[in-house]
C-alpha cells in the first residue's frame, strides 16, 4: 500500500507540472536562475538539510551579455541537517544581484523541520529570516533633467529585514514546493511626495510566489529523465513559469534543455565530478528582441557537500 501511494504522490507532482504549462508570461523582479533546480534554497528555505549531508552551492549568473547596465547575480548557500534525529536543517542563503544602477544584496538564514509522511518521503516546513541591503547610484544613469531632485541623492546601504517561509515535500525520486522568500512589503519611497522625497524612502519590495516541482524516471539502468519546473507569480506582473527536461547518464552526465515561457530556450549540461563535487552549465538564447542587442545569457553552477563517513552515500538529484 506505501509503494502505491508513493507511486500516486509522484505522479501527482509530475502532472502538476504539466498542468502549468497552460499558464502565464514572464518578466523579472528578483533575480530569475536557469538552473533553479539546484538552486532551490535561495526561494524556499525548507529546502535546507534535504540533502542530508553539509552542502554548499554557488551560482554566477551574468544576463543579456553585451547589453550595458544588464543582470549580474552571484548567490552562495549552505545548508546541513541538524539534531538528534536530523530532522532539522540548517542554512545561510547569500544573493548579490546587480542591475545598474541598482546593487542589491541579502543575507538570511534558512531553518526547516521535516516530518515523515510516506516511504521514504519528508514534508518539511522552512523560516527564513535576515536583512536586504539596498543601493542606488544615480550618477550611473543619462538623466535627461540634471538637476531633477530625484536623482540628487545616491541611496547607501539602506537595510531591511527579510522574513519568509516554505513548504517542501521530497523523497529520492521527486520532490514539490510552494514559498514566499519575503513576506514583508517594504516600501521606501512614497510616490504622492515627490517634492520631498528621502534617498532612504524608495523601491517597494513586493511577495514574490514561488511553486517548484520535478521527478525523476528510470528508462534504463544508465539512463534517467529529469523534468523539472518554476512558476513565479509578483502582483502586479505577468506570471513566469519555466520547464526543463535533464538526462542524467550514468549518473555522472546530465543533458537538457529549458524554456522559459516568452523569453528564452536555455541549454543545460552538468557533471558530477566526484561524489563530492557537481558543477553544472547554462546557456539562454533570448527569444524577445533584447536578443538583437545582447549575445545571450550564461549561468554556472557548483555544488560541494561533505558525507559523513558512516553512511552510504547514495545519488541525490535534487
Amino acid at each position: 500500500m506505501k509503494n502505491l501511494e508513493q507511486k500516486s504522490i509522484k505522479w501527482y507532482v509530475c502532472i502538476f507540472m504539466l498542468l502549468t504549462a497552460i499558464v502565464g508570461i514572464n518578466a523579472q523582479q528578483d533575480p530569475q536562475y536557469t538552473q533553479y533546480m539546484y538552486n532551490t534554497q535561495v526561494v524556499n528555505p525548507a529546502y535546507a538539510g534535504s540533502r542530508e549531508v553539509l552542502s554548499f552551492g554557488l551560482l554566477g549568473r551574468t544576463q543579456w551579455v553585451g547589453f550595458e547596465g544588464s543582470p549580474q547575480t552571484a548567490t552562495f548557500t549552505v545548508n546541513s541537517p541538524i539534531g538528534l534525529y536530523k530532522n532539522m536543517g540548517l542554512g545561510l542563503s547569500i544573493v548579490h544581484d546587480r542591475i545598474d544602477p541598482q546593487v542589491e544584496s541579502n543575507v538570511v538564514v534558512d531553518y526547516a523541520y521535516r516530518v515523515n509522511v510516506g516511504l521514504n518521503t519528508k514534508l518539511s516546513m522552512g523560516l527564513k529570516a535576515g536583512l536586504d541591503i539596498l543601493n542606488i547610484d544615480y550618477t550611473l544613469l543619462n538623466i535627461y533633467a540634471e538637476n531633477d531632485q530625484f536623482f540628487q541623492n545616491n541611496i547607501n546601504n539602506t537595510i531591511l529585514p527579510q522574513v519568509g517561509a516554505g513548504v517542501y515535500l521530497n523523497n529520492e525520486k521527486f520532490y514539490a514546493g510552494i514559498s514566499v522568500p519575503n513576506f514583508l512589503n517594504s516600501k521606501h519611497f512614497d510616490d504622492s511626495d515627490l517634492q520631498n522625497v528621502d534617498a532612504n524612502d524608495i523601491a517597494v519590495e513586493r511577495l514574490h510566489y514561488f511553486l517548484i516541482a520535478g521527478c525523476v524516471f528510470d528508462l534504463n539502468q544508465n539512463l534517467k529523465f529529469k523534468p523539472a519546473t518554476l512558476v513565479k507569480y509578483v502582483s502586479g506582473a505577468p506570471l513566469q513559469w519555466d520547464l526543463s527536461a535533464n538526462f542524467l547518464i550514468n549518473e555522472k552526465f546530465t543533458l537538457g534543455a529549458s524554456y522559459r515561457w516568452s523569453a528564452s530556450i536555455s541549454a543545460l549540461a552538468g557533471f558530477q565530478i566526484t561524489n563530492n563535487f557537481f558543477a553544472g552549465f547554462a546557456y539562454d538564447y533570448q527569444s524577445t528582441k533584447i536578443e538583437q542587442f545582447s549575445n545571450g545569457s550564461y549561468e554556472v553552477f557548483l555544488r560541494f557537500e561533505l558525507f559523513n563517513n558512516d553512511r552510504v552515500v547514495t545519488p541525490r538529484f535534487f
